[in-house]
């Protein structure tokens, strides 16, 4: 149980970055300076981990028997910017 949700928590953390790279980062130097690539790769590297989150997090509920409610919320704070990394210390607690 614990290396899964451990690895949840290092996926849920990564993707925050991942996140923040593409709002504040990627996405200006392709509507400011016309730099689309930036969005491509930085989106790519996005997606896969948000793909990855998800599939750890139905692999962690059920191992740390989380009910839906702690689910739905760490799912809902991945789609929030900055709040993965609110979410990471509630993680830990169950590792």
């Amino acid at each position: 149980m614990q290396n899964t949700v451990k690895t949840f928590r290092h996926i849920n953390t990564l993707e925050g970055y991942s996140y923040l790279l593409l709002l504040f980062i990627a996405m200006p130097l392709k509507y400011i300076f016309g730099f689309a690539l930036a969005v491509k790769i930085v989106g790519m590297l996005h997606g896969v981990l948000f793909i990855a989150l998800l599939i750890l997090l139905v692999l962690a509920s059920q191992k740390a028997k989380w009910g839906a409610k702690q689910s739905a919320i760490f799912f809902i704070a991945s789609l929030i910017p900055f709040a993965t990394f609110i979410t990471s210390t509630k993680i830990k607690t169950y590792e």
